[in-house]
């Protein structure tokens, strides 16, 4: 009797074996946790390129401030407000990158504590927008208005709004940060 051997049953085994060893080993795309990781290794660069230039916004009108409450001429430094106000707009738009980047992480299969993470992440994110948005509406003010003569209430109430806002923002930061330095293996933190 002649034993028959298949010759494409060994080759059939080997292609299924490295197809099976190959999705073990991500080579047909990031596992959940490899995505999670590069979401909110993105969201970090974005963060950092928002808090350069929100920090350059921030001087340039730190510095128009100073010459204003100095008595020198409010309308000299339209510029610098619209400088202050345009830096601000491209830090917002960094803002929003991380925030698109962190919404990925809500629908993967991680660990909770990671969603938890980037869930409070995105919502500190967004109570930061609204406050940066209110914050360029009052440049607007300020640029059109330097003394403040014609609206200076709105800008106090704007200004007020835009305090509350970063309180807010700094209080759901601190909530993900507690979740973050209790999980220092799962989550990289996010940058200062």
């Amino acid at each position: 009797m002649r034993y028959m051997i298949n010759r494409l049953a060994p080759a059939v085994v080997i292609l299924l074996s490295v197809f099976v060893l190959a999705g073990c080993s991500g080579v047909f795309g990031e596992s959940p946790r490899e995505q999670a990781d590069q979401a909110i290794s993105n969201a970090n660069k974005s963060i950092s390129e928002h808090n350069e230039l929100f920090a350059k916004a921030r001087s340039t009108y730190a510095a128009v401030k100073q010459k204003i409450e100095s008595g020198d001429d409010p309308s000299e430094e339209k510029d610098s407000i619209a400088e202050a106000k345009n830096t601000l707009e491209k830090a917002r738009k960094h803002l929003q990158d991380a925030r698109e980047s962190l919404g990925t992480v809500a629908d993967l299969d991680v660990d909770p504590s990671v969603t938890k993470y980037a869930r409070l992440q995105s919502e500190a994110m967004d109570a930061q927008l609204a406050a940066e948005a209110k914050e360029i509406e009052f440049y607007g003010i300020l640029e059109e208005d330097p003394a403040l003569q014609n609206n200076r209430e709105k800008a106090i109430d704007l200004l007020s709004e835009v305090g509350n806002d970063y309180q807010k923002a700094k209080k759901i930061y601190d909530e993900a940060q507690k979740v973050a330095d209790a999980n220092p293996k799962l989550i990289e933190a996010a940058p200062e």
